[in-house]
């Protein structure tokens, strides 16, 4: 299955949301204020926040549309180059800049880190890339095994700790090993935590700490894993993570499970932040980089 069918499949509860309601909404009446009001609430129901609903029903106001039998296809035309045009600046593709290029995967707990660690992983070992896993979950046996069992699939090595060892020591022995062995790729799985929890995100912002101890450089990327499928939920979550440790990047995982696609397009629009991935399922090719275009295709047709 290709990227697209990928994403249609992943996007579908927001497309068809949006699809039919807007179809619903044009296909009866002409383009008046009454209409323009549910296209906002539609829009806001997609978790398109409000500013930038409010945005694009101004600009759908002004369209000029002479031929009224062709509203539908005409707004949702502009709908998709718009949603494109704002993502552009923000689909970003994740580089190896240095060697090892240190990544840190954050986020609160259940957000497919470490199952974004292992496909990240496949990702560079399929372009012909060395890599290191650091398991830094010590107080999760479950979240260690799970990344024992990427590493394997992947072929590459692995760094863990002793049950409930100091997560900081592990990513601290990994940076150790990634730069002995001079390795392209350094991808450190930290552990879940609640934002407000205080003492888990001061041991977030240690292990950084410490791995810039071995080198200033390190790491190079920290990227916040976020299920889309909370909502504005995300917002507070990583307004609390960008407190503590600069986030470079995010990664936006199971769009499938939610009709609220659209918190990718509020997340860019109000935090001007990368998104280096997006995730649509459980398979390996369901995490792939964010293309403005077919994600604006995905949930506008």
């Amino acid at each position: 299955m290709n990227w697209l069918a990928c994403l249609k499949k992943g996007l579908f509860k927001t497309a068809n949301n949006l699809s039919s309601g807007l179809k619903v909404i044009l296909g009866s009446k002409k383009l008046d204020q009454e209409a323009l009001e549910e296209i906002q609430d539609l829009l806001i129901s997609a978790d398109v926040g409000f500013s930038i609903a409010d945005e694009l029903t101004r600009k759908i106001s002004k369209l000029k549309i002479e031929d009224e039998n062709n509203l539908e296809v005409k707004v949702k035309a502009f709908l998709n180059n718009e949603i494109a045009e704002m993502l552009k600046p923000y689909a970003v593709d994740l580089k190896i800049v240095d060697k090892p290029t240190t990544i840190i995967l954050c986020g609160v707990n259940g957000n497919g880190k470490t199952t974004t660690a292992g496909k990240l992983a496949k990702r560079f070992k399929d372009e012909s890339k060395s890599v290191i896993l650091a398991a830094c979950d010590t107080f999760r046996a479950s979240a260690v095994d799970q990344l024992v069992v990427w590493s394997k699939r992947v072929g590459c090595a692995i760094v863990t700790g002793q049950d409930k060892q100091d997560p900081s020591s592990v990513a601290y022995n990994a940076q150790v090993l990634a730069q002995e062995q001079n390795v392209d790729v350094l991808i450190v799985d930290t552990a879940g935590r609640l934002h407000n929890n205080q003492n888990l995100m001061l041991e977030l912002e240690k292990a950084v700490k410490v791995i810039q101890k071995i080198n200033l450089a390190a790491p190079q990327e920290i990227i916040m894993v976020i299920d889309g499928s909370t909502g504005q939920n995300a917002l507070q979550q990583l307004e609390a993570f960008m407190k503590v440790v600069p986030i470079t990047g995010l990664i936006i995982t199971k769009l499938d499970s939610s009709a609220r696609g659209g918190i990718v397009l509020t997340i860019t629009q109000k935090y001007k932040i990368p998104i280096y991935a997006i995730g649509v399922g459980e398979n390996i090719e369901d995490l792939n980089f964010l293309d403005p275009k077919l994600f604006a295709d995905a949930i506008v047709y």
